[in-house]
C-alpha cells in the first residue's frame, strides 16, 4: 500500500519557539520595539503598569508607523517561519532602495509575534494602514494547551471600521496581560536602558523616538533621557569644511557646575588650511587637502565628547552603567546625506576615521568612537562623487571618498587639540589620584596574557624581551624622577601614559589576527618610556657655551634646513662665546633640534616663501642666559601655557610629547621653557608674528 502523509504541527510548538528563539522578556520587548521602527514609525510609547505583580500588570507597545491589513496579518502575522522581512532587506539591497524613512529592517528576522508570548498569556493586538480597516487580533496563548494541533486552535481576528486609530491616524497597539514574570526594579531599569540605546542624539529623516513609562515612577530614578546624555558630554564642536579648508571650526568646553574649579570656554577659529602628512619615499611630506578638486560640496560636521572615567562621572553622572551602554551602541561619527544616513559609518566596529587604531600612537590623547557621538552633514546635490555602494553600505571607496575622510580626519585632530588641553584641566583637579605603584604590577600581568594568547615563538619572545627593557627602563626613572622630584619631573605623567599604553596591549593579545597591532604597540611603549628615560640617562651634566650648543645643533639639521630652503639668521655669533650653562648637552641638542624641527613643519604647513629661523643669545631675564628660537610663520596655534602638557598637539599625526620632554629637560637643569610675548627681547621685523621659545639656563661661573 503506498499513500501521501503530512507532517503535522502539535499546538504546544508556537510556545516551545517562542521560548527557544527569544532569551529573556527584555529581548521579547526590544524586539516588539524594533519591530515599530522596521514599520517606519516615528514614535513608540512603552507602557509598563503594575508589572511586578503578574496578574493584574500589562505591557503596552504602540507605534505610529504603517500597521497592517487583514491580508497581512493573516498570510505573514499568523503564517509561522514567514522570510517576509528577509525578503524585505533582501529587496532593498538588490534594488539600491529603502523604507520611505530611508531604514533598513532592525528587528529578527519575524520572531516579534513570538516575544509577545514570551511576555504574557493574552495578547490583544490592534492595527490599521493608512485609509484601510482596522483589524483587531485577540491571542490567549494557553489555548495552545489545550488543542493538540496547531490548526485547531482559534485565533480570533476582527476586520471593522476604525475605532482606535481614528481620522489619519495609523499605527498598531500591542496589549499584553497575564504576565508570564515577575518584572524587578532593575530588569525594568535593564530594558529602559536598552530601548534608549536605539534612539540617535541627531536629528534626521529616520528619527526615532521611545516613550518609556512605567507607574512605579521611582524605578526609573536616576536613568537618562536622550537630553540627558546630550548634557553629560563635557565637549562640544561644529565645524563647517569647503575647499581646501576648514572655513569655521567652534569648540565648546561645558563642564558641568559641580566642576566649579572649571570656566566654560568657546573657541572659534576660521579658514584653517588642511593638510595631511603622507610617506614618499620613505619620506613624511605635506600633501594639502582640497574638496575642491571632486564635486563633494560643504561638509558640516558635530560631535559630542565624553569622558568616561569613572572619577570623573562620579561627579555629575547618575546613570554610569546607562551612559557606557548608549555610547557602546551609538559611539562613532555617522555621516547624514539630506538628512538620510548612510548606513555602516558610525556603526560599532567600524573604523573608518581610524580613530581606534591612531589610539595605539597616544592612547588618552585621541579621540575614540567609544566616547564621540557625531554626525557629518552633506547635500545630495553637491556631493555627486560620493557614490553609494550597490548594498548601500557606505560610499565607493574613490578618490573623491579618499579626500572626504582626510578632510574630517584633519577637522578631527585640530578639535582633539582644543580638546586635550581642556581634558588636562579635568584630570587635574578632578582625575584619579593613583595611590600605588601600578606600571611593574600591569606589566607582570601583561607577560602571563603574552604567555596565554601568544602562540606566535617568535612574537612572544620579542615581546618578551621588549617588555623586560622597558620594565627596566620604568625603574629607572621612577628612581630617579623621585629623586629629581624638586626639579618638577612628572612621575605621573609617565605612570598615566605607560599604563595606557599596557592596557591596550592587554586588549590587543587576546584578540586574533593582531599580531601587526601588537608590535605597534610594543614600539610605541618603548618610544614613551626612551624619551622619559633620555632624561635621566644621559651623561652627567658640565658646563657648555652656549654658542657651541647652538652651532652643534644647527650643523645636526644643516641638510634638513637645506632642503626646505630655511634661513638661519644668526645673531647669536655676535655674542661674548663666554657664556656658560651647565646641563647634559645632548638632551640640549636633542631639543633644540626638535624645536628646529617644529618649525620646519609648520613654516611647510603655512606655505611661507622665505622661510627664515632666528638664533640669538638673550639677557633679558635676570639670573639666565636664554637661547631664543623664532621662525617667520604664524606662531603658535594653541595656548602657550597649555603646550607643554604631555599629548596637547595641533600637528598633523603628532603626539605632542617634544614640548613636554622639553620642558622637563630644562627643568632638570634648573632652567625653564619660556615663550617671551611681543616686546620682551629683541626680534627682527619678519619674526614678530612667528613662534618664538626661550631656553632659559640659570647664569653660572667658569671653573678655575
Amino acid at each position: 500500500m503506498e499513500k501521501e502523509i503530512r507532517f503535522k504541527s502539535r499546538a504546544r510548538l508556537m510556545p516551545q519557539i517562542g521560548d527557544q528563539l527569544i532569551k529573556n522578556e527584555g529581548i521579547a520587548l526590544l524586539e516588539l520595539v524594533k519591530n515599530a521602527y522596521d514599520a517606519d514609525a516615528r514614535k513608540v510609547d512603552v507602557k509598563m503598569l503594575d508589572v511586578d505583580k503578574p496578574k493584574i500588570g500589562k505591557i503596552i507597545v504602540q507605534d505610529n508607523g504603517d500597521g497592517m491589513d487583514l491580508d497581512i496579518i493573516e498570510n505573514s502575522w499568523m503564517e509561522i517561519g514567514t522570510d517576509n522581512k528577509q525578503k524585505k532587506l533582501q529587496q532593498y539591497i538588490e534594488n539600491n532602495n529603502r523604507s520611505k524613512l530611508g531604514r533598513l529592517p532592525m528587528g529578527e528576522k519575524g520572531i516579534g509575534r513570538f516575544g509577545v508570548h514570551k511576555l504574557g498569556n493574552i495578547i490583544t493586538l490592534i492595527t490599521r494602514m493608512k485609509d484601510k480597516m482596522e483589524v483587531l487580533v485577540q491571542i490567549d496563548w494557553t489555548m495552545f494547551d489545550r488543542f493538540d494541533y496547531l490548526e485547531q486552535v482559534p485565533i480570533k481576528v476582527i476586520e471593522r471600521e476604525p475605532e482606535f486609530f481614528c481620522g489619519d491616524e495609523k499605527g498598531t497597539f500591542i496589549e499584553i496581560t497575564e504576565l508570564k514574570n515577575t518584572w524587578t526594579r532593575g530588569k525594568v531599569r535593564d530594558i529602559y536602558r536598552s530601548i534608549n540605546s536605539l534612539q540617535s542624539p541627531f536629528e534626521s529623516i529616520q528619527s526615532f523616538y521611545v516613550n518609556f513609562e512605567t507607574n512605579h515612577t521611582n524605578w526609573l530614578e536616576g536613568l537618562l533621557s536622550i537630553e540627558d546624555i546630550k548634557n553629560d558630554a563635557l565637549f562640544f564642536a561644529d565645524a563647517e569644511i569647503e575647499g581646501n579648508e576648514i572655513a569655521k571650526l567652534k569648540y565648546e568646553f561645558k563642564p558641568w557646575k559641580v566642576l566649579d574649579k572649571l570656566e566654560e570656554k568657546k573657541v572659534e577659529r576660521f579658514e584653517i588650511e588642511m593638510c595631511r602628512e603622507e610617506k614618499e619615499n620613505g619620506k613624511k611630506e605635506l600633501k594639502s587637502i582640497d574638496l575642491g578638486n571632486y564635486e563633494i560640496g560643504k561638509i558640516r560636521m558635530k560631535l559630542m565628547i565624553f569622558d568616561l572615567d569613572n572619577k570623573i562621572l562620579s561627579y555629575g553622572v547618575s546613570d554610569k552603567k546607562g551612559l557606557k551602554e548608549y555610547l557602546r551602541s551609538n559611539g562613532g561619527i555617522a555621516v547624514y546625506r539630506d538628512n538620510m544616513r548612510i548606513y555602516e559609518y558610525g556603526d560599532s566596529g567600524n573604523d573608518w576615521l581610524q580613530l581606534e587604531s591612531k589610539r595605539i600612537n597616544a592612547p588618552g590623547a585621541t579621540l575614540s568612537s567609544k566616547i564621540t557621538i557625531g554626525a557629518i552633514y552633506l547635500d545630495r546635490k553637491d556631493s555627486g562623487e560620493l557614490i553609494e555602494k550597490t548594498n548601500r553600505e557606505g560610499f565607493v571607496e574613490n578618490a573623491a571618498f579618499e579626500e572626504f575622510r582626510y578632510a574630517i580626519i584633519c577637522a578631527i585632530e585640530k578639535i582633539q587639540a582644543l580638546r586635550n588641553i581642556d581634558k588636562n584641566l579635568l584630570k587635574k583637579y578632578y582625575g584619579p589620584t593613583s595611590k600605588e605603584e601600578p606600571v611593574l604590577s600591569s606589566i607582570e600581568e601583561l607577560k602571563l596574557i603574552v604567555d596565554k594568547n601568544v602562540d606566535n615563538v617568535k612574537l612572544k619572545n620579542v615581546i618578551h624581551k621588549s617588555l623586560k627593557t622597558i620594565e627596566a627602563d620604568y625603574k629607572n626613572i621612577t628612581e630617579v624622577y623621585i629623586r629629581s622630584s624638586s626639579a618638577g619631573l612628572s612621575l605621573s605623567v609617565v605612570i598615566h601614559e605607560i599604563e595606557k599604553i599596557i592596557a591596550e596591549l592587554k586588549a590587543a593579545v587576546g584578540q586574533e589576527n593582531a599580531t601587526n597591532h601588537v608590535r605597534d604597540l610594543i614600539a610605541d611603549l618603548s618610544r614613551v618610556t626612551d624619551g622619559y628615560a633620555s632624561v635621566i640617562k644621559s651623561k652627567k651634566q658640565s658646563q657648555v657655551e652656549v654658542v657651541e650648543l647652538i652651532e652643534d645643533a644647527l650643523f645636526n639639521v644643516k641638510y634638513r634646513l637645506k632642503v626646505h630652503g630655511v634661513v638661519i639668521l644668526d645673531d647669536y655669533i655676535k655674542k661674548n662665546k663666554a657664556n656658560l650653562v651647565k646641563c647634559a648637552s645632548n638632551l640640549i641638542l636633542g631639543t633644540i633640534m626638535n624645536i628646529v624641527d617644529n618649525s620646519i613643519y609648520w613654516l611647510e604647513y603655512s606655505h611661507i616663501e622665505n622661510k627664515k629661523m632666528f638664533f640669538d643669545i638673550s639677557y633679558e631675564y635676570d639670573g639666565y642666559i636664554t637661547i631664543i628660537i623664532a621662525d617667520n610663520g604664524y606662531g603658535f596655534t594653541l595656548p602657550t601655557d597649555q603646550i607643554t602638557k604631555p599629548f596637547v598637539t595641533d600637528r598633523v599625526g603628532g603626539m605632542g610629547l617634544g614640548l613636554h620632554l622639553a620642558d622637563e629637560i630644562m627643568k632638570s637643569c634648573a632652567g625653564k621653557l619660556i615663550f617671551p610675548e611681543l616686546g620682551d627681547i629683541y626680534l627682527p621685523d619678519d619674526f614678530k608674528r612667528g613662534a618664538v621659545i626661550g631656553l632659559a639656563f640659570p647664569v653660572v661661573e667658569k671653573n678655575v
